[in-house]
């Protein structure tokens, strides 16, 4: 008897104790007949499996930092309104801006005696690129300077004569010739100069030539009169030219034109003053600077050039490219770009921007053109989303999605 009362007061003290220090070993709890500690209540259960799920982001979402985002690649937008264009793709050819070409001739007959600038160079405005000694402008710089000191001569004996009518002391007649014959002299002085600034010569040139040496006078200096580079240079040392041989070419390529042929059929849609994107090696944006009231005779069609900015020298001349116009333009309420939408699971989603990350939105898309579309319901304007990286984000949320599932 006394046996059973010492078992069970045994029993009883480490059931207490189990009680007190769930952290006793396995073996003994289960000696003891007790529960393992994880096969608790139905109530701790579902706090732990609550506290868990709290834990991980919820499904469809990515948390990532702005740093994290920054570094993927990813570029943020706001929702907001946008232009979608129909646009007629037409094939082009780029060519020189005509308004910013220019054909240096040597202005004289003579022998060319220097060149100073080679093929591809950049010049500047006013510089000299080669050196032509001619007969002729040696006869027009001894003209001008004949002149000049006649019309000095005539302007002194014109000033004598009046002093001497003013004192009564020669005759009036001798007075009004010396002013005609200075008067004559300004003529004859006005019409050299004239002459040399026709063939090429500058003002501050013509005001200079009374100190130049007597052998500088047969020389004239071929300058650029506009600032580009070097296209064409057809003349040699030595080589014989005339007054209007071409000695080099010039063009400004900061701006350039591309030549397109427009179809009778796309005419409707392309006017003066349009904007235009053009694709080609390169990228960029211009507008129709002139379009044809005729069509050519051959190929039915109308020409139009497009001025398009060429700051870098990226377009080159001859090369071939492709212009958009822009037929239609319709405006929306919310345009993306195209790269912003993903699909996944046969849905249109966007990923928009929380404080935590990404989440995935679906969307209602409506009209678009190749670069933006139309977001009809599923984005508010205001909204920030992922603009560009968005496929970044549609393969780590599949990576997430899988995850759960194992």
């Amino acid at each position: 008897m006394k046996s059973a009362l010492g078992f069970l007061a045994g029993a009883a003290l480490a059931l207490g104790a189990a009680t007190l220090a769930p952290g006793l070993p396995a073996g003994l709890r289960a000696g003891l007949g007790l529960a393992p500690p994880h096969a608790r209540g139905d109530h701790d259960h579902d706090h732990a499996a609550r506290v868990s799920h709290d834990d991980e982001a919820p499904e469809g979402t990515l948390r990532m930092t702005q740093e994290e985002a920054a570094a993927a690649g990813i570029a943020l937008a706001e929702a907001g309104p946008g232009i979608v264009a129909r646009r007629v793709s037409l094939p082009g050819t780029v060519a020189a801006n005509a308004d910013r070409l220019a054909h240096v001739p040597a202005r004289v007959t003579g022998i060319v005696t220097a060149l100073h600038r080679r093929l591809g160079d950049t010049v500047a405005a006013g510089e000299v690129l080669s050196v032509v000694e001619s007969a002729e402008i040696a006869i027009a710089k001894g003209d001008y300077l004949a002149a000049l000191r006649t019309t000095e001569l005539a302007r002194l004996t014109h000033e004598r004569e009046q002093r001497l009518w003013q004192r009564r002391i020669s005759a009036e007649q001798d007075f009004l010739k010396a002013r005609t014959d200075w008067q004559e002299a300004q003529i004859r002085l006005d019409l050299a100069r004239q002459k040399l600034a026709a063939i090429g010569l500058s003002e501050a040139e013509i005001e200079a030539l009374p100190r130049q040496p007597i052998e500088a006078l047969r020389r004239q200096e071929v300058r650029a009169p506009i600032a580009g580079r070097i296209t064409s240079r057809p003349r040699m040392l030595g080589d014989a030219v005339s007054a209007e041989a071409e000695v080099y070419t010039l063009a400004d390529l900061s701006t350039v034109w591309v030549e397109l042929a427009v179809p009778p059929a796309d005419l409707a849609f392309v006017a003066d003053g349009m904007p235009v994107r053009i694709r080609g090696e390169a990228r960029g944006e211009g507008r129709i600077v002139f379009l044809s009231p005729v069509l050519d005779p051959e190929t039915r069609s109308a020409r139009a050039v497009v001025e398009l900015p060429n700051p870098e020298g990226v377009f080159r001349p001859g090369g071939f490219v492709t212009a958009e116009v822009a037929a239609a333009r319709t405006s929306v309420p919310v345009l993306v770009p195209r790269g912003a939408v993903q699909e996944i699971g046969g849905e249109s989603v966007v990923f928009l921007r929380t404080p935590e990350g990404f989440a995935r939105r679906e969307v209602v898309l409506g009209r678009g053109d190749q670069e933006g579309v139309e977001v009809v319901s599923g984005l508010d304007p205001g909204e920030r989303y992922a603009a560009a990286g968005s496929f970044i984000l549609k393969a780590e949320l599949g990576k997430a999605e899988a995850g759960h599932e194992h």
